[in-house]
């Protein structure tokens, strides 16, 4: 149809004016079709990229060394909000957070998630013995097996390529996504969707009391990890079955275990055995990652242990947890950590992981009433 006379225009006219309507309807942030959007690596880069070109501003750079200097992770949001920061990167640091809370199921459930720290701590020597040289920015990789690279930005916009398993001479702040603020926010996610799936049935405590297994010490594995990654964040996803019969997931924040190589003796319980119909559980180990999606996390295994039905004896879960991670996750971010089948509660010795890279260590404890 040609689109001349009077009639046909005023036509379209209102047909352009219902589509605009209907786009409007759906929203600024509708993400047009076939664009992927922005994952936490596509974020933290850019925020990298920003911050860098910032720095060319002798007095706001000025803050940031002293806050990077002072402390050994600083809240990137809260300095540039309380201090001199360009009007622009405050703007596009809100951005950020907003987009990473979205890509990792997080969105009203998180504080501030982007941080900024020293790329490595023989780095505070350097900004005395290059003069106070300004620094590069990097943003953490949230690829555990990515290329020997990293990539920084400097303050006139220049990408600098670097070995991410040497630290380089020259100073480099890292951009990272404040691990222990999104576990804790991701951890409440996960029981908040396993709770609306019903995964999670009260136990039935004694009066007295309840049995509990109790970590004596863990340790894990060195699995050099590049400069610009950062310390790990690990978490624990127990499973069992509950007294309504249904499979059950309770998740355990291991806040201190974020060292390889390292034993750590917290004295933490692990199991609460009052919440579980039998006497046995399993234990699959998780890092916080980057790429990490809280909820798509929850949604999936809730998926995979609701098809798991009681049938009057126990069943181990781990193989249904670990065959629900995404793909991904065992590719380039290998969240999943460790994992330990059938435990007793009367387990009590050094374990191995199915996986080998964990040890962990375990005594039966009795926590009484008050």
């Amino acid at each position: 149809m040609r689109i001349g006379s009077p009639a046909r225009r005023d036509v379209f006219a209102l047909v352009t004016a219902l589509l605009v309507l209907l786009l409007s309807a759906g929203g600024a942030t509708a993400q047009p079709r076939g664009e992927r959007a922005a994952g936490p690596a596509d974020i933290l880069d850019t925020v990298a990229r920003d911050l860098a070109r910032s720095l060319a501003d002798p007095a706001w750079s000025a803050d940031v060394r002293h806050a990077a200097l002072a402390a050994g992770e600083v809240d990137i949001a809260a300095l540039a909000a309380r201090t001199g920061a360009p009007a622009s990167l405050t703007g596009r640091l809100d951005g950020a957070h907003a987009g990473l809370a979205r890509a990792k199921g997080l969105t009203g459930h998180a504080g501030s998630l982007l941080s900024l720290r020293l790329g490595d701590s023989r780095m505070r020597a350097a900004f005395t013995a290059r003069g106070g040289a300004t620094p590069l920015v990097a943003a953490a990789t949230t690829d555990d097996t990515a290329a020997g690279t990293v990539t920084a930005y400097g303050s006139d916009g220049r990408a600098h390529t670097l070995d991410a398993r040497t630290a380089p001479a020259r100073p480099v702040y890292v951009v990272d996504i404040d691990a222990q603020e999104a576990l804790t926010a991701g951890l409440g996610v996960l029981r908040e969707e396993l709770t609306a799936a019903g995964l999670d049935a009260e136990g039935v405590t004694a009066q007295a009391g309840f049995w509990s297994s109790r970590i004596t010490s863990i340790r894990l594995e060195d699995d050099q990890e590049p400069w610009a990654k950062g310390s790990a964040e690990i978490y624990a996803l127990v499973t069992g079955f509950g007294h309504d019969g249904k499979a059950r997931v309770d998740p355990v924040e291991l806040p201190y275990l974020d060292e390889d190589g390292t034993t750590y003796t917290p004295n933490q319980i692990l199991v609460n055995w009052s919440f579980y119909k039998y006497s046995l559980a399993d234990v699959v180990l998780m890092e916080e990652d980057g790429s990490t999606n809280y909820r798509e996390l929850a949604r999936a295994i809730a998926g995979a242990l609701l098809t798991i039905i009681d049938q009057g004896f126990y069943i181990p879960l781990v193989d249904a947890v670990l065959d629900a991670l995404p793909d991904d996750w065992w590719t380039d971010d290998p969240d999943y950590v460790d994992s330990w089948y059938t435990l007793a509660v009367d387990t009590a010795g050094t374990l191995t992981g199915a996986a080998g890279n964990g040890t962990l260590t375990l005594d039966r404890y009795w926590v009484p009433e008050l």
